[in-house]
């Protein structure tokens, strides 16, 4: 059994959902995400909670049915309140600025980085040495972090890079005499 699938989605005010076959729709106030459900479980709906079963009792209806719960409580997650990362800067001289479709990154290399801003992202650096990556979208939020993050890992020694603020950095000791 799975304990992930077997609790229910709740649908707080303001989103409007719809259920139709393979496909659920949810629309809030920040947008709209859409889900295709897989045949192999099914999703029905009761006043404002979502519950999801699985269709039979084979193997790959058990892997799906608890994937789709959190597929389900992702997309409404996000067109209600949205998803955020933050990341952390760390290092002398290295920092972080928006200008205009493009987030502008010095992180130690002979040159800038200029990484695009993907539709659907929304990425604001409210100081030099914080970025915060955030959307409806979680997957595409915690991609977008991921590859900003990828620019310059943390390095255990000083730990300096870009690092998510929740990270701990695992430090080593330096050359002894």
């Amino acid at each position: 059994m799975s304990r992930v699938g077997m609790l229910p989605v709740e649908v707080p005010d303001g989103v409007d959902l719809q259920i139709d076959g393979g496909a659920v729709k949810a629309k809030g106030k920040l947008g709209e995400l859409s889900l295709s459900v897989s045949d192999d479980v099914r999703v029905s709906r009761e006043e404002n909670l979502i519950w999801v079963k699985p269709a039979n009792n084979s193997k790959r209806a058990r892997t799906m049915w608890g994937t789709t719960r959190s597929l389900l409580n992702n997309i409404v997650c996000g067109v209600s309140a949205g998803f955020e990362k933050k990341l952390e800067i760390t290092g002398v001289g290295y920092r972080a600025q928006v200008q205009g479709k493009n987030l502008v990154l010095q992180l130690g290399h002979s040159h800038e980085i200029r990484y695009p801003i993907p539709d659907g992202i929304k990425i604001d650096a409210p100081s030099q040495t914080e970025v915060v990556v955030s959307g409806i979208d979680n997957q595409k939020v915690g991609q977008v972090a991921a590859e900003i993050r990828s620019f310059r890992k943390p390095e255990p020694y000083k730990g300096k890079g870009v690092r998510y603020a929740d990270e701990i950095i695992i430090r080593k000791e330096g050359k002894k005499k």
